[in-house]
This record gives structure tokens, C-alpha cells and sequence, in this order.
């Protein structure tokens, strides 16, 4: 009983922690579409501006990518180490 409990609490954090993906997704779309629109504006500016996109994209990944590995840890790793503990 405790092992199908710690499996289900495990998976239901999972589910949760890959939930972290969409912030970012949203995050990047909406400044890739602002530099557009500002590229749009004025080209002269289309080295700053991409790059610093690039680097505010770089940065709002890196929840995503911690979601992730959260999800990954407590699929395969988390179980073994609470089943341990019982």
C-alpha cells in the first residue's frame, strides 16, 4: 500500500513540475514578437535587438529546463529513495 502511494505522489508532482514548460513558452513568444514588431519599427536596431532577445529567452528556458529535470527526478529517482526509507 505505501509503494502505490508513493508512486502516485510521485507521478501526480511530475505532472505538476512539467507544468513549468508553459510559463516559458509563453514568455519567449510574447518577446520574440515584441523584437519582431520593434525590428519592424526600426531595422537599423536589429543586432541589439536580437541579441538581447536571445538573452531573455536564454534565461526564461532555464524554468522550463528546471520543471523538467524536477519532473525526471521525481519519475525515475524519487521512488527508489522514498521506497528506501519504509
Amino acid at each position: 500500500m505505501e509503494k502505490a502511494l508513493v508512486l502516485m505522489g510521485c507521478a501526480i508532482g511530475a505532472g505538476l513540475a512539467l507544468i513549468a514548460g508553459i510559463g516559458p513558452g509563453i514568455g519567449e513568444g510574447y518577446a520574440a514578437g515584441k523584437a519582431v514588431e520593434a525590428i519592424g519599427r526600426q531595422p537599423e536596431m536589429k543586432g541589439p535587438l536580437t541579441s538581447t532577445m536571445m538573452l531573455g529567452i536564454a534565461c526564461a528556458e532555464t524554468t522550463g529546463i528546471y520543471g523538467f529535470v524536477t519532473g525526471l527526478l521525481l519519475i525515475f529517482v524519487a521512488p527508489g529513495m522514498f521506497l528506501g526509507m519504509l
